[in-house]
């Protein structure tokens, strides 16, 4: 039969698919815009199934709070190619995954997916649209009754922050610029904790034993080297711990003194709680 134009711009405004594709899926579907519309789906499903073993390192980090900064969620969506990751396809498939996990609050990827049809219909969409591999790797989910949630997403959308303060049920105006300054800093400089008694201490041994190996080399006593390591030790925590690293507007203080004086000044004891960095390439935890 002869399909219209008119069909074919019917089903790319329902689908967003390829003036071609929707074309084929109208011969083969008769003139039938709602079996071409499964045809198109299916053959989502038939990309997704033939890009299974691709590796999918490109994408967006996308974060959402509440008005009330009361609540936050920030997520990592991949695809294989940055040209993709920046297609209009792709950014509206990471806000409605984003506005998801915000809304129903799920357990993993597949407990999102279980609740969510319509974004499973949707990623098997894109998943045809833009003929790449396309996943939800992870999110994070943050939640601050008596507290405030910040977030922090870097041009270009390849590293974003999600961070918790608590103790701090009604901020002063300038709270926020202050929580903003925080989630850069971990953005910049990479924190492993918030504070040192938060590092794991297989990471401590480890680099006790490089310090020790190092003073060894550099000819120090044997019965010295511990208490060498040790001094080296506080340099690692002072680098790696949020709450001891240098503030990267200031770096004649702390972020623990930026907070202090923030507490002092306004007669409050907020912290910083917890935080979330995702950057693609991480390893996904």
């Amino acid at each position: 039969m002869v399909i219209t134009a008119a069909q074919v711009n019917e089903l790319r405004q329902k689908t967003g698919a390829g003036m071609m594709d929707c074309k084929k899926a109208l011969v083969e579907a008769d003139g039938d815009v709602e079996k071409a519309i499964e045809i198109l789906r299916k053959k989502g499903a038939a990309v997704a199934a033939k890009r299974a073993e691709k590796t999918a390192n490109e994408g967006l980090i996308v974060t959402k709070v509440s008005d009330d900064a009361k609540s936050g969620v920030i997520v990592e969506v991949n695809c294989e190619t940055d040209f993709v990751a920046n297609s209009e396809d792709f950014i509206h498939f990471g806000k409605e995954t984003v506005n998801a996990v915000f809304k129903n609050h799920p357990s993993s990827v597949e407990d999102l997916l279980e609740k969510n049809k319509d974004l499973q219909i949707l990623l098997t969409e894109v998943i045809g649209k833009v003929g790449e591999k396309t996943q939800i790797t992870r999110f994070a989910i943050a939640e601050a009754p008596n507290g405030f949630i910040v977030d922090y997403v870097h041009p270009g959308s390849k590293l974003g922050v999600l961070v918790k303060f608590d103790n701090l049920i009604n901020p002063s105006n300038d709270f926020a610029a202050v929580a903003k300054d925080v989630s850069m800093q971990i953005a910049a400089m990479k924190p492993i904790c918030i504070y040192r008694e938060e590092v794991p201490q297989p990471v401590i041994d480890k680099e006790i034993e490089i310090y020790k190996e190092l003073a060894r080399k550099e000819g120090k006593p044997e019965a010295m080297l511990e208490k060498i390591a040790l001094g080296r030790l506080n340099k690692f925590y002072q680098e790696n711990c949020l709450i001891e690293q240098a503030y990267i507007k200031d770096n004649s203080k702390s972020i623990g003194e930026l907070l202090k004086e923030y507490n002092s000044k306004h007669g409050v004891e907020v912290k910083i709680s917890s935080f979330h960095r995702f950057h693609l390439g991480d390893e996904k935890k």
